[in-house]
């Protein structure tokens, strides 16, 4: 009767240690899983930022491109003016389309800088996103080995 007794207590200590050893891994899994999550939205928001960054960049130097040419553009049409005051029509005429085309030039500069700036942002975050997904699935993966 002893031995029984003994044998049923040796079988719920192993059984309890196999359910707290199975508790234990799907503890683990969802902690692999839960830290997957945070890494994937830590480089998520990661690339969100330098993208932002990038983007503020860009506008601020078409802005400032865009700022020059009009400046330029305003003291040649001043100089075009005065040039036009003195009956130099061919010379006025000259300054405007001067002014003009140093202004189109210097806009089509700073899109073409914000242009790159975007999608050289928009190219890091998609990065960043692609390399959280894979450590997310990753975790996954590895918890998942956990649970079975």
């Amino acid at each position: 009767m002893k031995l029984i007794k003994n044998q049923a207590v040796v079988l719920a200590v192993a059984l309890f240690s196999f359910s707290a050893m199975a508790d234990d891994g799907e503890q683990r899994a969802q902690h692999l899983d839960n830290k997957g999550d945070r890494i994937e939205n830590r480089m998520d928001r990661r690339g969100d930022r330098i993208d932002n960054r990038l983007d503020k960049k860009g506008d601020r130097v078409d802005r400032r491109l865009d700022n020059k040419g009009d400046r330029i553009d305003s003291r040649l049409d001043g100089a075009s003016e005065r040039a036009e005051a003195r009956g130099n029509d061919k010379r006025a005429a000259h300054l405007d389309n001067k002014g003009d085309r140093i202004d189109r030039r210097l806009d089509r500069k700073g899109d073409k800088i914000d242009r790159r700036l975007d999608r050289k942002g928009d190219r890091v975050d998609q990065r960043l996103d692609r390399k959280g997904q894979g450590v997310d699935r990753r975790m996954d993966r590895r918890g998942d080995r956990l649970r079975k």
